[in-house]
């Protein structure tokens, strides 16, 4: 069976430990977009961790975990995490990398630097890990796929130079930065070949035997619905599809064996970088939520950056999770909102005199104003809490007023940082 899960929002919903629990019951986890431009945070028993590009079942040694092909693949980060994680105790995961998958080439990282430089105050919002400028080479053609680094020198090193000879003048007279050497950066993709060999496969033939099996796999989703190129804020998006379908082919497998979709929601609202963040909040109020939120407080894991923080926005979450085809939805970080004596929820935006609930796009949504309803805290400590029922009235009823504006059935509740922390309905 093939369950993928996702984000409803903006990223930073909390999926990575969503993942890191649902692999317990998977034989093998995909990442299927995405590079390292965003991260996965995890606590469990062998401490905490951001993980960028390994999939969040490395933690787990029954799971083998694949990077998909339609991962942005950055090979220093990739083997820098695994020497973190295996430093602290966590056995050597078994790992497969996709011969289809493609490259993040330094210059992809400068090009992303420059660009967020020159824009200045009309920037994206980059984390400069160079994912636009390498998906903007992937579908010019002009990418580097990891089955190359095994293929021809001669036919690499022609590449190279017309690649180079594209880049240099973008380097020179655009930017001004000194030119791509040819015969460092052949280098440079030996030593990658040399790091990634013994991992690399045929990744999709690999699942379709898996399916024939029977066997559990997970795909793991970057960033969230918000973030998509397509359906999200345009264009302060990420450069590859965020949604569940993408997963088949971003993993290789057939659309129709993706059974179960799990989107994940947190239970008020967070984002990293710019764009339209209706139910945003400022000030203390704002600073005051980002301390106590996540996982230690509301910083991006891959920049540090001090994450937007908002009330829970059913409109973005309801197109969220329709987009998604979400069959059920994990409601996380719960527990954080217990210090509340009241809670704003979103559950209209005000455009231009009328009241919608459904989400528009970016040029509307800049000018709506969140339509907020007020429901009563519960004023105490949910950690621990393992049955719904046990938790309290004004809590359920919380969930509940949610899940009912939303239209999709909340079957997860997450009440604390560790895997062990949830609640199933």
């Amino acid at each position: 069976m093939v369950k993928a899960i996702v984000g409803a929002n903006w990223g930073d919903e909390g999926k990575g430990k969503m993942t890191d629990m649902l692999a317990q019951e998977s034989d093998i986890v995909v990442r299927f977009q995405g590079g390292a431009n965003a991260g996965h945070t995890i606590v469990n028993k062998y401490g905490k961790f951001a993980l960028h590009t390994l999939p969040s079942g490395v933690f787990n040694e029954n799971v083998t975990s694949i990077i998909g092909n339609g991962v942005a693949l950055n090979i220093p980060i990739l083997f820098k995490e695994i020497e973190d994680i295996t430093s602290k105790g966590v056995p050597m995961p078994k790992l497969l990398i996709s011969n289809r998958a493609q490259i993040v080439m330094p210059y992809h990282i400068d090009l992303d630097t420059y660009e967020e430089a020159r824009l200045a105050g009309k920037s994206f919002g980059s984390t400069k890990s160079g994912i636009a400028p390498f998906y903007s080479d992937k579908y010019a053609k002009i990418g580097f796929q990891v089955s190359e680094l095994f293929e021809d020198e001669d036919a690499l090193r022609e590449k190279i130079a017309r690649v180079s000879a594209i880049k240099n003048v973008m380097l020179q007279y655009l930017y001004n930065k000194p030119l791509i050497n040819e015969d460092d950066l052949y280098s440079t993709l030996m030593e990658y070949k040399k790091m990634i060999e013994p991992y690399v496969c045929d990744t999709s033939l690999y699942l379709w035997n898996a399916l024939k099996e029977d066997r559990n796999i997970l795909l793991e989703g970057q960033l969230g619905s918000l973030k998509d190129p397509d359906h999200g804020i345009y264009p302060m998006v990420t450069s590859s599809s965020t949604l569940a379908a993408y997963g088949a082919i971003g993993a290789g497998l057939p659309p129709y064996e993706i059974k179960q979709i799990i989107t994940v929601c947190k239970a008020y609202s967070s984002a990293v970088g710019a764009g339209a963040f209706v139910s945003e909040i400022f000030g203390d109020e704002a600073d005051e939520l980002r301390r106590r939120g996540g996982d230690g407080g509301e910083f991006g894991a891959t920049t540090g950056r001090p994450r937007r923080m908002g009330w829970f926005d059913c409109v973005a979450s309801k197109y969220g999770c329709r987009i998604q085809g979400t069959t059920d939805v994990a409601f996380t970080v719960l527990d954080v909102l217990g210090y509340l004596d009241e809670i704003p929820v979103c559950t209209g935006y005000e455009i231009d005199g009328e009241v919608t609930t459904d989400f528009p796009v970016t040029s509307l949504l800049e000018k709506a104003k969140p339509v907020l309803e007020v429901l009563p805290g519960w004023k105490c400590d949910i950690r621990g809490i393992k049955k719904y029922g046990d938790l309290p009235k004004n809590c359920r009823k919380y969930i509940e007023f949610i899940e009912e504006r939303i239209g999709f059935p909340i079957t997860m509740v997450s009440n604390g940082p560790s895997r062990d922390d949830i609640i199933y309905r």
